[in-house]
């Protein structure tokens, strides 16, 4: 009979991709405050469709059909809203104080699937949205206090609208996840969401090349796709609810990148939200066993 394996390599593997999907909203950010929302999702989604494509063909995959392809496209189609409303909202409000409201999604994803698939929502969920909740009442009421502007209110609101598009792409990643690997996830991510962007281009307006940016806009792509890869590993070596805290590094990651890159401070407002919030998580966490997908490289 053999040993158990050690879980501590997928939980690192897991931090890891955490530290490199946070590393990717850093470079993100700069894009997004140099040539635009748009054309940076779109330029970047057009070097991940090719970066992404090395590890599908060498893999040979067979091209998804059925529910696997249908919720490939119905997945993809979602983040494109999702990623527009975060990346502007990034690039218009501190980077932690953004990635402490994208925590409620997990919150989210407890009540649709109360709504959505009938599965039961207990007390700790209620008290735990309670928190949540006030966490971000709190974050709101500092943001106030510090006079940022209505241009970082309406920041904070697009994050909250992709967090509320995010809940819903949990309840459908639970299901791909169970019809593809992360290579074919990854590969079809990148393929949908950049001929969405694409048809979008041809009937608004085309957006110029990113002179000077593709250096960066490779890096973002390859981050996104590595974090991938790195979730995906560790979620297939230990279970979802040991890993699942390895989310909330994500906060540490972007006070860091926030302070080292655009000079960003932490309000104690933020602290005290983001605090507020993620145990909220945690309670609604403790309330059954409950499947917690692998963060994704967003789009």
């Amino acid at each position: 009979m053999s040993a158990p394996h050690s879980p501590v390599p997928a939980y690192a593997a897991a931090v890891l991709g955490i530290a490199l999907f946070s590393i990717m909203d850093m470079v993100m950010k700069g894009l997004t405050l140099a040539i635009g929302t748009f054309p940076t999702l779109m330029w970047r989604s057009m070097v991940g469709i090719a970066l992404a494509a090395i590890p599908f063909l060498i893999a040979r995959n067979p091209w998804p059909r059925g529910v696997a392809l249908r919720l490939h496209l119905l997945r993809g189609t979602m983040m494109v809203p999702m990623a527009v409303f975060f990346f502007w909202g990034l690039a218009r409000v501190p980077m932690a104080q953004a990635v402490a409201l994208t925590f409620i999604a997990p919150l989210l994803a407890l009540v649709l699937a109360a709504v959505i698939l009938k599965e039961p929502i207990g007390k700790r969920t209620v008290s735990g949205s309670l928190a949540a909740f006030a966490g971000v009442i709190i974050i709101f009421i500092g943001q106030a206090q510090a006079d940022l502007g209505q241009t970082a209110l309406m920041g904070s609101f697009a994050i909250l609208a992709s967090a509320v598009i995010y809940a819903f792409n949990i309840i459908v990643m639970r299901r791909q996840a169970q019809h593809a690997g992360p290579i074919e996830i990854a590969f079809f991510q990148n393929l949908v969401i950049g001929g969405t962007l694409l048809l979008w281009a041809a009937v608004s307006s085309w957006p110029p090349l990113p002179t000077g940016h593709w250096a960066e806009l490779v890096l973002a792509a390859g981050l996104a796709i590595g974090s991938l890869m790195l979730l995906g590993w560790g979620y297939a070596r230990a279970g979802a609810a040991y890993l699942s805290t390895t989310e909330y590094t994500a906060f540490l990651w972007a006070m860091l990148l926030g302070w080292l890159r655009f000079g960003e401070h932490v309000s104690l407002f933020t602290l005290v939200g983001a605090s507020l919030i993620v145990a909220g998580c945690l309670i609604a966490a403790r309330t059954r066993k409950v499947d917690h997908p692998a963060l994704e490289a967003t789009a």
